[in-house]
């Protein structure tokens, strides 16, 4: 994550060089159009990072949702219907408003994209902003604190990497 000089967005040749071989995965995004102006710059700095590792255009599988609450249950869809996808990032925006429904929502797309993770046993990516106003989203989906669906593809991509090491590759998954 980004902090005061230390910004993970930024991706160097090296870098990218680093992280596993994506050719042979099927990545699903699940994006929430709510505060599409963020989570369209958030899956857009995904799927640049999944092409730049190798992951094919047509393996990477985009479905939107209305909003962070439904997230949970599209990647679950996308870990489980076919064409399964081996890791899912799940894209969401939630600006706190004047009540309590910001907890709710945050509480339950977080726990609920854990959950799908842990239920599928496959990578199931955390990318739900949680910002106080729409200044701190921006700066978190390509501004002064870089981009965190960049962060989130990264971790998709070393999630995998790791699992196709442990279980002696993707054949194994579907």
């Amino acid at each position: 994550m980004a902090t005061a000089g230390n910004n993970l967005s930024k991706l160097d040749a090296a870098t990218l060089q680093s992280l596993p071989n994506g050719a042979p995965f099927r990545v699903g995004i699940a994006v929430s159009t709510w505060n599409q102006e963020i989570t369209d710059a958030l899956r857009n700095g995904a799927m640049e990072v999944l092409k730049a590792v190798g992951v094919l255009e047509e393996n990477i599988i985009v479905r939107e949702v209305p909003g962070a609450f439904e997230l949970p249950l599209a990647a679950q869809l996308l870990l489980k219907c076919a064409p399964t996808c081996h890791g899912v990032i799940a894209i969401g925006s939630v600006i706190r408003g004047e009540t309590a429904h910001f907890d709710y929502v945050c509480q339950a797309a977080s726990s609920g994209i854990m959950r799908v993770g842990i239920d599928q046993n496959k990578p199931a990516i955390f990318c739900v902003l949680t910002d106080d106003h729409i200044d701190q989203s921006r700066a978190r989906a390509g501004g002064e604190h870089g981009n965190k669906g960049v962060e989130a593809a990264v971790a998709c991509i070393q999630m995998l990497g790791l699992k196709a090491n442990l279980h002696g590759g993707t054949e194994y998954w579907d």
